[in-house]
C-alpha cells in the first residue's frame, strides 16, 4: 500500500510538472529542450556559420534613414551590410500606402528577415498620428491606462496597438514602459503606468501579451529604471542614486516579474548608478549593470538592446568608438541607432582587430539575435481595416 502511494504521488507531481510547463505563459515563446530544439539550434548555428564578420555585426544593428521610400542607396546598405533591423519615426509615416511600401520593399531587399521598430507607446509618445490616408486609433497614455488596473484591459490594449501596427508591417515596438516613476517630476511621467512597482510590471506584461497576440515582439525599457531620474537622457545623463539593494526591492521589481515572464528584449537606459558601480559610467555601456546584474543577477538571456545611441547621455562624454566598444564589452547584443550601418561596423572591426572585443562576444549576441527572429518573425496582416477599427475604439473607451 505505501509502495504504491508513493508511486501515485509521484506520477501526480510530474503530472503537475507537465501541466505548469504547458501552461506557464511565455512573452519569448522559448522553444522548450527536445529534439526540435536541437534542430532549431543547429539552423542556428548553420545560418550564423554562412556570415562574415561584417554581416554578423549588421545584424547587430538597428539603423534609421530619413526617407519614406526604398532608395537606391538604402537598398546598397541593405544588401552591403545587412543591419539587422530598422527604425521609422514620425517624419517616415506618411500614408499606409508609402509605408508599407517601403516596409515591403526593405524586406524583400534584405536576405534575413529585419526588425521592423517603432515607439508606439500610446499617449505623448505615438509615431502614427500623420497618416493621411487611415484612420489610427490615439492610444491614451499608460498613466491613464495603469489608472485602471485591469490586466485584461492592458492585454486588449497591447493587441490594439500590436494590431494596427502590424498591418503596417512593424515586428518589433519599444513598448511598455515599465520604469516606475516617484512622483510627477520624473522625466518619463506619463509615459510609466504609475507608482507602484508591482502594478507597474502587471501591466506591462500584460500590455507585452497583448503585443505578442499580434505578433509583435515587445521592448521593456528602461533597465534598470528611469522612473525616478528627473534628467532627460536626451540632453545630458541622469543620475539613479539607489544602491543594488535598494533597487531590488523598487525599480527592478517590474524588470524582474518581466524577465520570469520570457521578457524577448530589454532595452537598456543611459543613466548613470554610482552606488552600484561606484563610477558615472551609463548603465547602456556598464558590465556591472547588464553582464553582472542583469543576466548573472537576474538570469536574464534574452536580447539587450540600448536606448538610441545618438543621446547626449553618451555623446556628450564618449567616442564613437568607445560607445560600441564598451557596450558591446558590457554584454549589448542590439545597437541602436548608430550613426550609420557603415561606420558602426568598420569601427566594431577594428576594436575586434586590435582585441578590444571578442568573437565570441559577437557570436553570442547574433545567436541570440537570429532566434529571436526566426521564432517571432511573421509576416504581417496588412489589414487596412484594423487601423481606427470600431472595436479598437470599444476598447480605448474604457481607458479614462
Amino acid at each position: 500500500m505505501m509502495k504504491n502511494s508513493y508511486k501515485m504521488i509521484i506520477f501526480l507531481s510530474l503530472v503537475a510538472i507537465m501541466l505548469y510547463i504547458s501552461f506557464n505563459p511565455s512573452l519569448g515563446n522559448t522553444i522548450r529542450p527536445n529534439k526540435e530544439t536541437d534542430v532549431f539550434q543547429e539552423k542556428i548555428e548553420s545560418e550564423l556559420s554562412k556570415l562574415s564578420l561584417e554581416e554578423k555585426i549588421g545584424q547587430m544593428l538597428i539603423v534609421t534613414y530619413n526617407t519614406q521610400e526604398l532608395t537606391p542607396e538604402i537598398a546598397e546598405d541593405l544588401t552591403t551590410y545587412k543591419p539587422g533591423g530598422v527604425i521609422l519615426f514620425s517624419a517616415n509615416i506618411k500614408s499606409y500606402k508609402k509605408t508599407t511600401k517601403f516596409i515591403k520593399d526593405m524586406q524583400e531587399t534584405a536576405t534575413i528577415p529585419l526588425f521592423m521598430a517603432l515607439d508606439q507607446e500610446g499617449g505623448k509618445v505615438a509615431r502614427l498620428t500623420q497618416l493621411t490616408d487611415a484612420p489610427v486609433s490615439l492610444i491614451p497614455s499608460m498613466a491613464n491606462l495603469g489608472q485602471t488596473k485591469d490586466l485584461k484591459l492592458a492585454r486588449e490594449v497591447g493587441k490594439v496597438i500590436g494590431e494596427e501596427i502590424n498591418a503596417l508591417g512593424f515586428n518589433l515596438d519599444f513598448a511598455p514602459v515599465i520604469d516606475t516613476i516617484k512622483d510627477e517630476t520624473s522625466f518619463i511621467g506619463t509615459r510609466s503606468f504609475g507608482t507602484d512597482y508591482n502594478l507597474v510590471g502587471q501591466m506591462g506584461i500584460a500590455l507585452a501579451q497583448g503585443l505578442n497576440d499580434a505578433n509583435i515582439i515587445a521592448t521593456f525599457k528602461h533597465f534598470p529604471g528611469h522612473g525616478s531620474t528627473i534628467t532627460d537622457s536626451h540632453y545630458d545623463l541622469p543620475l539613479l542614486e539607489k544602491t543594488k539593494e535598494e533597487l531590488l526591492t523598487s525599480d527592478l521589481i517590474p524588470f524582474q516579474m518581466a524577465i520570469k515572464n520570457n521578457a524577448p528584449m530589454i532595452m537598456i537606459g543611459h543613466l548613470a548608478t554610482p552606488n552600484i558601480t561606484y563610477n558615472n559610467t551609463p548603465a547602456s555601456l556598464s558590465k556591472e549593470i547588464i553582464t553582472n546584474l542583469l543576466r548573472n543577477d537576474l538570469g536574464y538571456d534574452g536580447i539587450v538592446i540600448t536606448d538610441a545611441l545618438n543621446m547626449q547621455a553618451l555623446t556628450n562624454y564618449y567616442s564613437e568608438q568607445e560607445i560600441y566598444e564598451m557596450a558591446i564589452n558590457a554584454g549589448v547584443d542590439i545597437l541602436l541607432m548608430p550613426s550609420s550601418a557603415e561606420t558602426a561596423i568598420k569601427l566594431i572591426k577594428e576594436s575586434i582587430a586590435e582585441g578590444n572585443i571578442t568573437l565570441e562576444q559577437i557570436d553570442d549576441s547574433v545567436s541570440r539575435i537570429l532566434k529571436l527572429k526566426y521564432q517571432k518573425i511573421k509576416e504581417p496582416n496588412w489589414d487596412k481595416a484594423l487601423l481606427g477599427s470600431k472595436n479598437h475604439q470599444e476598447i480605448l473607451k474604457q481607458i479614462p
